[in-house]
């Protein structure tokens, strides 16, 4: 889960987060969203697929990124239980 909060706090990825809402998109698409190099995108595009809240797929030359979201589903569950059994005490 430490992985999910890291990538959770960087303002970047959490636009990258916001881009993949909207649809799908190649990581070209996501680069030129942002005015940072290429390396770093594929680094937050890592970090991102590690946290898994997102996945990839290779379509020919190009690869296209979708937003996932059972770990957050999970996460979120996770933190509702205990402020559940807190509030019970």
């Amino acid at each position: 889960m430490d992985i999910l909060f890291k990538a959770l706090q960087d303002d970047t990825r959490r636009k990258i987060l916001n881009m993949l809402k909207e649809r799908d998109r190649t990581a070209g698409e996501i680069a030129a969203a942002f005015d940072i190099s290429k390396p770093s995108i594929s680094y937050h595009l890592d970090l991102l697929k590690q946290a898994r809240l997102i996945s990839s797929k290779k379509e020919g030359q190009f690869v296209r990124y979708t937003l996932e979201t059972t770990v957050l589903d999970e996460t979120i569950g996770w933190i509702m239980d205990l402020i559940s059994q807190r509030n019970k005490k």
